[in-house]
């Protein structure tokens, strides 16, 4: 059939099962959202306010889903947009296909109205990304997008199409979508040598990272650490990937994480990484990361072998089918005094907040969250220490239940993601956490929520700071809060009227369960402004250059009244 290149978008949009996009419209692609208005029985269209926020939208919908999300742009400041998003999904392997339009191909290179080389640009934060000069290779194109962006490690494709393209019309056959390959599984002797190690030790700590949800192996990592018998950290990325709830988790390993990883990894005698890049913010001090133990690393990745760390033996391979041989190979391991080990330094160094009688402490809030929503939500959020209180306190059950920018720690993703999830997940409730630093950054999506009825609820821990800014400058530079104090000018509540979304308030800890009810009760987008002291901090925390063995529980007690107030 003969059909316009903007009409040959949607039909190949349809082939490979999208429902939902996610955009903003201007000149270049007008012919893209004239075909979009002549699909809307067909294609959802979500328009935010920012390209932005449609980018990390598309993101949130593919990490909620499991499927790939969509964006669309205009040409020149509307793609330039969406490249923080594009980075932020990139950065934690995240499929999400970019289609951005571009001045006619006669104007390229001419420095014309809104133009920009966007495909030179997000080259280094891209799988792949094209820029397509003839009709009769878009469909093709778009069909190579989509398969690069779901296979193997997943990861952002962008497509940029000249305008005048999405005009011309050419034949289109329709295809069916081709199957993700299947990556190879490691050798035998690879595995004979994996499985010998783990039969030898008696102290295993297995460690899952984000390659565990992104290849749907919850299941698997399940199954192995029982058969290893060995206890589970999670990377941040991996929250919810491992059913918290387990005995054998032992919460977050790095910066952030738990002092009961920290012993663990101390005295382990085999260190097992499923689907990790190995982070600074996991190793901390790489030179000191499990020093003198043996590490195995699986991923599918073969550029992460020994980038960012030594290993003594690597799996290249799919996550969840590697745990699965892997596992299947074992005879049933039994190290009773080890996990009974660590199941002391659960008991010995629980995760504990403390602040002021009747003062409002994150924790309290979370974790009320977590009962209220029997551990079943999913949360988003921005970028801070709400971040790591997030993963810290609330226990989550499932994969794809937390969506945070990990690799890049962007401010402002949540709200967008958020938006995205929602709509990939109408029947979950839907929470953001931000901090007030980070919600100033992509408040005007509220209005997106609120035109969209979206029942989101916005939770922002309001201390009126740049919270983990503030942390650091407290810290280390000598409390000298330079530019951290964001003053408390915002009326929360009367912003979110504004934008046609209900206000809360939580200001006293009695009023963190009832306001938590009534926000969770509605069926409609909630901002709610929970006042918290500026003085909590996010702890454990192991400094900059420290070993991840030696985390800090406690502030020191020499910084004076004057360096943290």
């Amino acid at each position: 059939m003969l059909l316009t290149g903007a009409q040959i978008v949607m039909e190949c949009l349809l082939e490979q099962g999208v429902d939902t996009v996610f955009g903003y419209p201007g000149g270049a692609v007008l012919n893209l959202y004239d075909a979009l208005y002549e699909y809307r029985d067909r294609i959802r269209h979500i328009r935010t306010c920012h390209e932005q926020a449609a980018a990390h939208a598309a993101d949130g919908y593919a990490r909620a889903s499991g499927k790939i999300g969509v964006c669309i742009a205009t040409s020149g400041p509307g793609a330039t947009n969406l490249v923080t998003g594009i980075a932020t999904a990139y950065m934690d392997s995240v499929p999400v296909v970019a289609i951005t339009g571009n001045v006619a191909r006669g104007l390229l290179g001419l420095d014309s109205f809104q133009e920009v080389d966007i495909t030179g640009i997000t080259m280094p934060v891209t799988k792949h990304n094209y820029l397509v000069r003839d009709v009769e290779d878009l469909a093709d194109t778009l069909r190579s997008a989509f398969r690069i962006a779901g296979s193997w490690r997943k990861g952002p494709v962008l497509v940029d199409i000249p305008k005048d393209v999405t005009a011309q019309k050419t034949e289109f056959t329709p295809c069916r979508p081709v199957p993700p390959e299947e990556p190879p599984l490691p050798d035998e002797e690879c595995f004979l040598r994996a499985a010998a190690l783990l039969q030898k030790s008696e102290r295993p700590f297995f460690y899952c990272g984000g390659g565990v949800v992104s290849s749907g192996a919850s299941n698997e990592a399940r199954r192995f650490a029982e058969k290893i018998d060995a206890p589970v950290a999670c990377s941040l990325m991996c929250q919810g990937g491992y059913d918290q709830r387990d005995e054998r988790y032992m919460g977050m390993l790095g910066m952030h994480g738990t002092k009961v990883s920290a012993e663990a990894i101390r005295n382990c005698d085999l260190f097992v990484a499923a689907g990790t890049r190995f982070s600074d913010r996991v190793l901390c001090s790489a030179g000191s990361f499990a020093e003198g133990r043996p590490i195995l690393q699986i991923d599918i990745d073969a550029a992460e072998f020994g980038k960012n760390l030594p290993v003594s033996l690597s799996l290249k391979g799919d996550v969840k089918a590697v745990l699965a041989k892997l596992a299947g190979m074992l005879p049933q391991q039994k190290h009773t005094v080890w996990m009974a080990q660590v199941r002391g330094w659960k008991r010995r160094y629980p995760l504990r907040q403390t602040g002021a009688p009747g003062e409002v402490l994150p924790q309290d809030v979370l974790e009320t969250l977590c009962r209220l929503t029997e551990g079943e939500a999913v949360l988003t959020t921005e970028v801070g220490q709400h971040q790591m209180w997030a993963a810290q306190y609330y226990t989550f059950r499932r994969p794809r239940q937390f969506l945070t920018s990990g690799g890049l720690g962007t401010m402002g993703y949540g709200l967008g993601a958020a938006i995205g999830a929602q709509l990939a997940r109408p029947g979950s409730r839907v929470v953001n956490i931000a901090g007030d630093g980070s919600f100033h950054m992509n408040c005007a999506e509220l209005s997106t929520l609120a035109r969209c009825r979206l029942p989101v609820v916005e939770l922002i821990f309001d201390n009126s700071v740049l919270g983990m800014v503030r942390q650091w400058q407290k810290l280390f530079y000598g409390g000298r809060f330079s530019q951290t104090d964001l003053g408390g000018g915002t009326d929360y509540a009367l912003l979110a009227n504004a934008f046609g979304v209900k206000a809360l308030k939580i200001e006293t800890k009695d009023e963190i369960e009832p306001v938590l009810r009534q926000a969770l009760a509605l069926r409609e987008p909630v901002l709610i402004d929970c006042v918290i002291s500026r003085d909590q901090n996010v702890l454990p925390m192991v400094p900059a250059g420290g070993s991840v063995e030696d985390p800090m529980l406690t502030m020191p007690s020499n910084l004076s009244k004057e360096e943290s107030h």
